[in-house]
């Protein structure tokens, strides 16, 4: 292994070059900024951790060092070489690789389909020798020390060994530095020691890591340095031996953040059934395990976490989006069908999902058929659709949710992120819910919007409905009464209302500040 930098995040090294080393790189997108004069220097052989909250520029920067777009500004150089031209996919492919957390592999090839796609050994007829190829695959993987079947149909490998796959086709290109994108969000605990035993491994044979996670406990058991990304911005790169896991924290965090907006402690309506009961939920997937909680009447409730803490698998189940394997979900007194949406929206839930483009419109349809789906039986009887009646409920919607429209029947697709969130939120509201479970309910919207959304959730719940908010979003989470911290799968951690910023991230990432 070569030495560690002299100077943490100065870009001077005794010994070698960096491996990869950015400069000043800048990078916008129209009035947004995504990064702003970063600076990323990793040397050859570490594991080098980046983290950041959602939005801190982790992304763009990953793209940008694999050669996905070019930087506004600054530099990026391998090896002490400059970086490749974009069009010279090849010469990138020999410098790095990045292992995403959803993965790029072919399930429907097998493993030495996958590691030489595109680059299958060819006899002298010119056709493919699947022979040569196989033991070229079994040669690669022998020569990583990675237990994979070069036979095997992707589709039967576990998500671990997918990872594994991945790394080595990367390697097969000659690149020995490797971005892993949350690659332990969808491993148990024993796969995740055999990934960092093969990390270890692959670092004393000279390859070079760039591990992306938000769990931060991992990053103090694998990782020689950290750099840490808050709002587009390097915060600090230090040794992690040297950075205390609350200075951590407080770094992806902002001091400033300590004085935000809290909630009031509004209480609980006892004279009312709760609006949820959940009592040893456990799903099908194993993404959660014997999740128990309460809502209140009248409480907002927050369920964070970081991605793969089962707390969007849990709000699924809730309203009948998936199926619990074991356990109990009780809204407003009722018991719905395990699995069923409409049972759960029969029992007085309002939904709004994750992914308003995938999850909750329909493009080509209108703001009113989008905003009143969740109602056919107020719009008409025996499945017929009185428009008058439609468009009237409508006109109510876009009123009470100031949904900027010119028309109720402009295809949703016309608005702005914004309104188009504001339509789900409508539809989630279009029949007084007992109940309102939303999922990262502000993602993707301006500030305002934002503001106008959550002041919505605070006047539904005064209104006397429970509400669920699943986010890690730390704005998402100010005006809940408390909030309930998954971690793996399990809550973990309960937070009143006067929760400080510091503290819940650090529940969120599996990070006890007191180590």
């Amino acid at each position: 292994m070569s030495e560690t930098p002299a100077h943490a995040g100065t870009g001077r090294f005794r010994g070698p070059p960096p491996i990869v080393e950015a400069t000043g790189v800048s990078k916008r997108y129209g009035p947004t900024v995504a990064l702003d004069h970063v600076d990323l220097t990793v040397a050859a052989g570490q594991t080098h951790a980046l983290v950041g909250r959602n939005g801190a520029g982790k992304s763009t920067l990953v793209s940008i060092l694999t050669g996905l777009q070019a930087p506004d500004a600054g530099l990026v150089s391998f090896a002490g070489r400059p970086a490749p031209r974009l069009a010279e996919r090849d010469a990138w492919r020999q410098r790095v690789a990045c292992v995403y957390q959803k993965s790029t592999i072919i399930p429907a090839l097998t493993v030495a389909e996958n590691l030489f796609l595109n680059r299958y050994d060819r006899g002298r007829t010119g056709l493919v020798d699947w022979s040569a190829s196989r033991r070229r695959a079994v040669e690669l993987l022998a020569t990583w020390s990675m237990d994979v079947d070069p036979r095997t149909p992707a589709g039967d490998l576990s998500v671990e060994q997918r990872q594994f796959v991945e790394i080595a086709r990367a390697l097969s290109f000659g690149a020995r530095f490797i971005i892993l994108d949350e690659p332990t969000a969808q491993l148990d605990g024993a796969a995740i020691n055999r990934l960092f035993g093969r990390i270890r491994d692959l670092q004393a044979q000279g390859v070079t890591f760039l591990f992306i996670s938000h769990h931060l406990a991992e990053i103090y058991e694998i990782c020689d340095v950290v750099t840490v990304l808050r709002d587009a911005r390097q915060i600090v790169t230090a040794p992690v031996a040297e950075l205390p896991r609350a200075d951590l924290v407080a770094a992806m965090t902002g001091d400033a953040a300590l004085t935000g907006r809290r909630a009031p402690n509004r209480g609980v309506d006892a004279g009312r059934s709760p609006a949820l009961r959940v009592r040893d939920l456990t799903g099908a997937d194993g993404a959660y395990q014997e999740v128990s909680l309460d809502v209140g009447a009248g409480e907002i409730v927050g369920l964070a976490g970081a991605a793969g803490s089962g707390r969007t698998e849990v709000a699924e189940t809730v309203v009948g989006w998936r199926a619990a394997a074991a356990g109990e979900v009780e809204i407003a007194g009722r018991r719905p069908r395990p699995g069923s949406v409409p049972d759960a929206l029969a029992a007085g839930a309002g939904f709004v999902p994750q992914d308003r483009h995938r999850q909750g419109l329909v493009p080509d349809m209108s703001v009113a058929d989008n905003g009143t789906l969740s109602v056919p039986a107020r719009l008409g009887r025996y499945g017929f659709i009185n428009t008058g009646r439609r468009d009237t409920i409508a006109a109510g919607m876009i009123t009470h949710l100031a949904i900027k429209t010119p028309s109720p029947h402009l295809p949703v697709s016309g608005l702005s992120g914004g309104n188009q969130q504001k339509v789900v939120m409508a539809r989630a509201l279009a029949d007084d819910p007992k109940l309102l479970v939303l999922i990262n309910p502000t993602a993707g919207v301006d500030v305002r919007s934002k503001e106008f959304l959550l002041n919505k959730v605070q006047e539904t719940a005064r209104a006397g409905a429970g509400v669920l908010i699943a986010s890690d979003e730390l704005d998402d989470l100010r005006v809940c009464d408390r909030v309930l911290v998954m971690f793996q799968g399990r809550v973990t951690t309960g937070f009143s209302h006067d929760w400080h910023d510091h503290d819940l991230v650090a529940a969120m990432e599996g990070v006890n500040l007191d180590a």
